[in-house]
């Protein structure tokens, strides 16, 4: 795997694995890094030219100083517009970009800027907005948003005691400490107005300027995005989309990897086995 020298592909740790002609972007949720791709990274290298990176939030990122700006980053148009120039600078387009969490909808946003540099979206456990509203299920309630900042703001790495094994299930004592560890890593300074970005936002009106062909992979189990959210996403997206489910928690890259790999197996055309 090499490591990328120049402009924002090295302090985000950018990397390209894999000789394939086709290009895939693998990028991460909140408060994690790269190393949650670990399980399917390996596959994918066989079949694509795959990219991996750190967002400028994570604990992974050794300098942060001007790669996490709480004003810039105060929406995922922030986010996009470091997607897209982390593209430029490596001159890749007409990328197969697959966002998990966050970066799902990090990913519209980019692919509506500039269409040239998707040839496909998959949107893993994404959701434009949170919060419920007026005939939407985004999964949360005020008070349960207003207890979550309340949470990170007063005891963070408490909070990430208790989140972790929700996301994740409990059966799965590997995963939860991988992602615990993750999520310490982030500082809790900048975890603060990241949970705000996130779980305050309200992106739904950028999926009616998706014209991107996107796969919405939602898992049965999730307890950060209901299932309700990957149809809503479906009928709002202007362009193709399809949904596909898989018996999995939020992190199914962790835990359920294979099937996660059947599943884009499927979608893309490439053997698993």
């Amino acid at each position: 795997m090499a490591m990328l020298e120049k402009g924002l592909s090295t302090p985000l740790n950018a990397k390209l694995a894999g000789t394939g002609t086709e290009t895939m972007v693998l990028a991460h949720g909140f408060g994690l890094d790269q190393t949650v791709w670990n399980k399917i990274l390996p596959l994918l290298s066989q079949h694509f030219r795959v990219l991996v990176f750190d967002w400028g939030f994570s604990g992974a990122v050794k300098e942060q100083e001007g790669l996490f700006d709480p004003v810039k980053h105060s929406t995922y148009e922030g986010f996009a517009c470091d997607l897209i120039a982390l593209l430029d600078e490596l001159d890749l387009e007409s990328t197969v970009f697959v966002g998990h969490s966050m970066s799902g909808m990090i990913g519209c946003i980019a692919s509506v800027k500039r269409p040239d540099l998707f040839k496909r979206l998959i949107l893993l456990g994404a959701s434009p907005r949170y919060l419920n509203t007026d005939g939407y299920e985004g999964g949360f309630g005020t008070t349960q948003i207003d207890q979550i900042i309340s949470s990170i703001e007063s005891d963070y790495h408490g909070w990430v005691t208790n989140f972790a094994p929700l996301v994740v299930g409990p059966c799965d004592a590997l995963s939860v400490e991988m992602l615990t560890k993750c999520l310490r890593r982030m500082r809790p300074e900048v975890a603060l107005p990241l949970a705000r970005t996130v779980f305050l936002c309200d992106h739904r009106e950028v999926l009616e300027r998706v014209t991107t062909p996107c796969t919405i992979i939602q898992s049965t189990n999730d307890a950060v995005v209901p299932n309700s959210v990957a149809h809503y996403m479906h009928d709002k997206i202007q362009g193709k989309s399809t949904v596909e489910m898989i018996e999995a928690g939020h992190y199914p890259q962790l835990t359920a990897h294979l099937q996660l790999l059947d599943v884009l197996g499927g979608i893309l055309g490439f053997d698993c086995n």
